[in-house]
């Protein structure tokens, strides 16, 4: 393998979900392992602020909408002057942006977070990849050559550890009872995270479990924050209920919580499932595609069926009840499991055994 494999990576969002957050953490790799990498992306995006000090190349365009020819022109000049090995494009406006002249030798992977639409925004590149088996079976189902169609997941920083006097402030900050069971939930508050299913089962279980009283966490903002505070109120859990706007980084929350509950309604992996794992912390996921293919039900975590909050309250009460060694038991065999199989050492390697497989083959 080349010691360096030039390489760009083009995003076009304005926000900072989780597909954002990989595209940083995986060219902050890369340029830590040697690799000759340019991160192309809006000018004053999260991404470009979150990358501003890390030493990694930035090149910003305006990725105005997904026919913004100003971009696609700059975009084709910067590959025939830059000639990388690899052009990798996240998400559909980025790849849609990209066209590369038909006898180019450079290759161009789209990485797709989730289920999108192929046409007209992905069925171009050379090769795709997918972080779960769920989305590459979607790609090759919507007519992408199966050996040009690629499984690798996400890795997720280190954890932050929390002093038990910043555990204390938290408590303090948030009015947490000293002996309250913590529940914490964190993504951006739209449709599809299923935070109003989430508070519809927290409203069904008592507020005292096994004699301690129960608090829920929620970080993350989004167009239906102030809806779902508004059902907050409504389900009379305010007395209950924190809400913590945007975390970044959210690992003090994680130690400080006993359980994490994910209760999406799509979610093609489910990169807050690998974090909580990240800081031992039992994991209650509704079954998603992401949550059934990462979690082993009742060994990794608890399952429940989506959009059903009277089986997500049935699941967290059963995780609440359980005896703490079985609770840090579950935590233990999903950090296990993510250890073996979603480590940053791993990710990099099979993203680099990737791009010299690619290159060997050609376009």
């Amino acid at each position: 393998m080349p010691e360096s494999l030039p390489s760009l990576h083009v995003l076009g969002g304005r926000q900072f979900g989780g597909a954002d957050h990989f595209y940083v953490r995986l060219v902050q790799a890369l340029h830590e392992a040697g690799q000759t990498v340019t991160a192309v992306n809006r000018a004053g995006s999260p991404v470009a602020k979150a990358l501003a000090e890390s030493g990694v190349e930035q090149v910003h365009f305006p990725f105005a909408n997904g026919w913004d020819a100003w971009t696609i022109w700059r975009l084709r000049k910067l590959i025939e002057s830059r000639q990388p090995c690899i052009v990798q494009t996240y998400q559909g406006r980025a790849t849609r942006l990209t066209r590369l002249p038909s006898k180019s030798r450079v290759i161009h992977i789209a990485r797709l977070g989730a289920y999108y639409k192929i046409d007209g925004y992905y069925r171009h590149a050379h090769a795709w990849i997918g972080p779960s088996k769920g989305v590459c079976d979607y790609l090759i189902r919507s007519g992408l050559p199966a050996e040009r169609v690629f499984h690798i997941g996400n890795f997720v920083p280190a954890p932050v550890a929390t002093s038990p006097d910043g555990i204390e402030t938290l408590r303090r900050e948030h009015a947490i009872p000293e002996d309250a069971w913590v529940l914490f939930a964190l993504g951006r508050l739209i449709d599809i995270k299923g935070f109003d299913d989430l508070l519809k089962a927290f409203a069904l279980l008592p507020p005292e479990i096994d004699g301690r009283p129960v608090v829920l966490l929620i970080a993350g903002t989004g167009p239906m924050e102030a809806e779902l505070k508004a059902l907050s109120t409504q389900l009379g859990l305010d007395t209950q209920v924190r809400w913590l706007g945007w975390q970044d980084p959210p690992d003090a929350f994680y130690n400080l919580a006993d359980v994490f509950i994910c209760p999406s309604r799509k979610e093609s992996l489910g990169n807050v499932i690998l974090e909580a794992w990240n800081h031992g912390l039992p994991v209650v996921s509704t079954r998603t595609p992401g949550g059934t293919e990462l979690i082993d039900d009742g060994r990794t975590g608890l399952l429940s069926p989506i959009q059903d909050p009277p089986a997500l309250a049935g699941r967290i009460k059963d995780m609440l009840m359980a005896t703490p060694a079985q609770r840090t038991a579950f935590g233990d065999a999903g950090r296990h499991y993510l250890q073996a199989n979603f480590s940053k050492p791993a990710i990099v390697k099979a993203y680099l055994s990737l791009y010299d497989q690619l290159l060997m083959n050609g376009p």
